[in-house]
Parts: structure tokens; C-alpha cells; sequence
């Protein structure tokens, strides 16, 4: 069964860290370009960071640069985003997605993050 399962989510105060991770199953992992997503109540989903297959390019959105690492561990099929300096506009449901050309995307079923004191 192709399954990705985003996991680390939680409550955190502003300034706080977070790492999100994203199990995947049933496909080649080590094929595909991942991405972390975020949707923020009342707004569209955004693309937060992406990586390629064997982890050797990264892009971040404006908005999380210098603050957010995406990473992967293809050995272990797992996908992470290490979140620091976390604010109040960082809360949102965050999604992990699979893709790769020729192929159906794969979505996580998303992991709140919610920022606040």
C-alpha cells in the first residue's frame, strides 16, 4: 500500500523548535522528489521546502528560509523537516508529498503545527 505518515506536530511556543517527519511505504522511495506543505486555516495549500531524490538540491519558500531544513533518509524511507524559530504565522496543517514523473502523487494526511503562547 503506497502510504505516506507525517508524524512531530504539536503545540509550540513562538521562538520554539519543532521536527516534522514523514514515514513513507509501498514505493521507491529514493525515487522521488519530496516536499513538505503547509495550509493554513482559510488559505491555499503552499509549498514549504522540496528535495530531490538523492537529497542533493533543497528549495525553501521565502517565508521559511534560514529557518526550516527539509532532509531525508532514504535508507530508512523517511522524509524530515526541522522546524526552528517558529512564529505565530508558521501554524497550519503540514503535509508531506511524494512525486515523481510518470507517476500519481502521493499525499500524507498531515500533522498540525500550531504556534502560540
Amino acid at each position: 500500500q503506497v502510504q505516506l505518515v507525517e508524524s512531530g506536530g504539536g503545540l509550540v511556543q513562538p521562538g520554539g523548535s519543532l521536527r516534522l517527519s514523514c514515514a513513507a511505504s509501498g514505493f521507491t522511495f529514493n525515487t522521488y522528489v519530496m516536499g513538505w506543505y503547509r495550509q493554513a486555516p482559510g488559505k491555499e495549500r503552499e509549498l514549504v521546502a522540496a528535495i530531490t531524490s538523492g537529497g542533493g538540491n533543497t528549495n525553501y519558500a521565502d517565508s521559511v528560509k534560514g529557518r526550516f531544513t527539509i532532509s531525508r533518509e532514504n535508507a530508512k524511507n523517511t522524509l524530515y523537516l526541522q522546524m526552528n524559530s517558529l512564529k505565530p504565522e508558521d501554524t497550519a496543517v503540514y503535509y508531506c508529498k511524494a512525486v515523481r514523473i510518470g507517476y500519481r502523487e502521493v499525499w500524507g494526511q498531515g500533522t498540525l503545527v500550531t504556534v502560540s503562547s
